[in-house]
């Protein structure tokens, strides 16, 4: 009687987990567009142009699953979020999905429940400091004040770097980046510090970007990426599977311009799988074959995302380093399309 009690529970558990994962999808479908949570400005990573459009590297991961689920890129209403806002936006429903430099982390997996999707960007903390202030390292700036952005992995990465070396620092709350930019260059902090993909990007709006200096020390991991509601499972793969099929579009050769060529001529069956021309992964995710050629289509693969947004050849000027392909030895590898 007991056991049968028991099961009798797990199935209800089980449906209602089960109801719970699909109502996101089933949300976004019955909307037509997908609420996306971003940075409130972040030039590259996400901002809006002068157009008002949204652009940037956070972005085109918004813009590729509206792809793949809709069927369209600028179905997307972009909430822009702080780093105290974000968490409440994703767990109240307010957004689908949070796309926002945003540290995968132990507690934010785990107790404020929001799976990570995967990585879309490995970073570290660092530092940017005026030329003038003449140091050069991280470790020069005892007694320094430091603007940092209240509610992010950075305040406690700052408080256990200058305590581990023994010197101080006065911190200067901002909420925003937009903020930290004005009491920097204010005067209102001597350093500012943030992830080191967020200071070259704040850098590169600068009137005088060659003034400021990114010190050498990068005293943090700080992989990013995309999360959703614990739960969401249905939802989380579709986000996860996009996220993964830009990457190993690049690594398999697949670009925003020869995909539906090879959509229809390739003879590698992971391409075939990934492009929909055979096997039923679509179907798998509650979409259809293409939604992966869709998202590759209209956003490029990780590659020319980056460097559209990011790369050397960009005012923000970042080398893909540790977000190289695991053939170009860096850290970018995902699961097998089969």
């Amino acid at each position: 009687m007991k056991k049968s009690i028991i099961l009798g529970a797990l199935t209800i558990a089980g449906l209602t987990a089960g109801a719970a994962a699909a109502a996101t999808l089933d949300d976004v479908k019955a909307r037509g567009k997908l609420n996306c949570g971003v940075t409130t400005g972040l030039v590259g990573f996400a901002a809006p142009d002068a157009n008002g459009e949204w652009q940037g590297f956070d972005v085109s991961v918004c813009r590729a699953v509206a792809a793949a689920v809709l069927g369209d890129a600028t179905a997307v209403e972009f909430i822009p979020t702080t780093g105290k806002t974000r968490f409440t936006a994703l767990a109240s429903g307010e957004i689908d999905l949070l796309a926002r430099n945003t540290t995968w982390t132990f507690s934010r997996d785990v107790d404020l429940k929001f799976d990570f999707v995967g990585v879309n960007y490995y970073d570290g903390q660092g530092f940017m400091v005026p030329k003038e202030l003449g140091v050069s390292s991280a470790k020069d700036l005892d007694g320094a004040t430091v603007c940092i952005q209240t509610g992010t992995t950075t305040e406690l990465n700052l408080a256990d770097f200058f305590r581990s070396n023994n010197i101080s620092y006065e911190p200067v709350p901002i909420e925003t980046n937009a903020e930290a930019q004005q009491q920097y260059l204010a005067g209102a902090c001597d350093v500012y510090t943030t992830d080191a993909s967020g200071l070259a990007s704040t850098r590169a709006t600068f009137e005088n970007p060659d003034e400021h200096i990114l010190l050498p020390e990068i005293v943090s991991k700080e992989p990013l990426g995309p999360l959703v509601r614990h739960g969401d499972n249905e939802w989380g793969d579709i986000a996860r599977w996009t996220l993964n099929a830009l990457i190993a579009a690049e690594e398999l050769g697949v670009s925003s311009t020869n995909v539906a060529e090879m959509a229809t001529s390739t003879t590698n069956p992971e391409v075939a799988r990934l492009l929909g021309s055979e096997g039923g992964l679509g179907e798998m995710l509650g979409l259809d074959a293409q939604w992966a050629m869709r998202a590759i289509q209209t956003q490029g693969n990780y590659g020319e995302i980056f460097e559209k947004n990011i790369g050397e050849s960009t005012p923000i000027g970042l080398a893909r380093g540790l977000n190289a392909q695991w053939t170009d030895g860096g850290l970018l590898y995902t699961a097998p399309f089969r």
